[in-house]
């Protein structure tokens, strides 16, 4: 079994990277090498996509930071209302805490596509359509619940003692929070905030509906217009190019923060 670990690690590395190595390639490729296979090999290659995108009105980049901001905001919103209320809910009575635990598990589980008319009402009473900032606050609060449920369970995790320990030394509850309780779940919340991030990033119906100036697009969106810009024909190598540019600050988060999500992931596993 052991010698053949290796072999299995290499079948699943390729399984999970060919989608990405075949983008990648596309990305690369001639259009008039997409649908002919007899264009030679040297006349395959081409960074034409990746120059229509950069150099569009407006620019791809644009649509990247669109995205970069809102997730950030709405990440960062998402946290600040979230930690408080779990260790909270963390520090409650048993009953009360299931209780509270159930009705959060359920609006994590509720579809927020049957919330899109009100969002969409609440949008145009409030004015909030085409702004970044404001687009951040539905997405905040879908994504409240999950981060509750993951954030409650780090606290769980902590004993009362710590907080016994920290008033004995005169910290106040914000005290508590920021210099005994919050660098303990570092990992956890590190954690949160990816999924809250991804989530943010990947989000469509909303923000196809909030946002209608070309400049302030969000990522998925523009990739949608992208991929259904010519009725004659499907433009994949640019599209394969938007995939990869897009695909670049998730990589670049998920390596930053790799060893807080390791870490998260290792505490769940254990934990009890």
């Amino acid at each position: 079994m052991n010698r053949s670990r290796p072999l299995w690690i290499a079948l699943l590395l390729i399984w999970s990277l060919l989608p990405m190595l075949w983008q990648l390639i596309t990305s690369f490729t001639s259009s008039d090498a997409l649908v002919n296979a007899d264009i030679p090999f040297q006349q395959r290659w081409t960074l034409a996509h990746y120059r229509e995108l950069l150099s569009g009105d407006p620019p791809f980049w644009r649509y990247l930071f669109n995205s970069s901001l809102v997730g950030g905001l709405s990440t960062l919103l998402t946290l600040l209302l979230a930690v408080p209320a779990a260790y909270g809910i963390a520090r409650m009575a048993p009953a009360f805490r299931r209780t509270i635990r159930t009705v959060v598990g359920a609006a994590a589980l509720f579809p927020y596509v049957l919330l899109f008319l009100a969002l969409l009402e609440l949008a145009r009473a409030f004015q909030m359509g085409n702004n970044l900032l404001a687009i951040a606050l539905p997405y905040a609060g879908l994504a409240l619940p999950l981060a509750l449920l993951l954030l409650i369970s780090a606290f769980e995790g902590l004993p009362n003692e710590l907080d016994d320990a920290a008033r004995l030394e005169g910290l106040g509850l914000l005290d508590r929070l920021r210099w005994v309780l919050m660098p303990l779940i570092a990992p956890a919340t590190a954690s949160t905030g990816i999924l809250v991030f991804l989530f943010a990033w990947n989000e469509y119906p909303i923000a196809l509906t909030w946002l209608s100036r070309d400049d302030l697009l969000t990522l998925p969106v523009a990739m949608a217009r992208i991929a259904g810009s010519s009725i004659y024909a499907v433009p994949y190598g640019a599209y394969a190019a938007a995939t990869v540019l897009g695909s670049l600050p998730l990589l670049a988060l998920v390596l930053l923060c790799q060893r807080q999500i390791v870490a998260g992931l290792t505490n769940g596993a254990v934990k009890g």
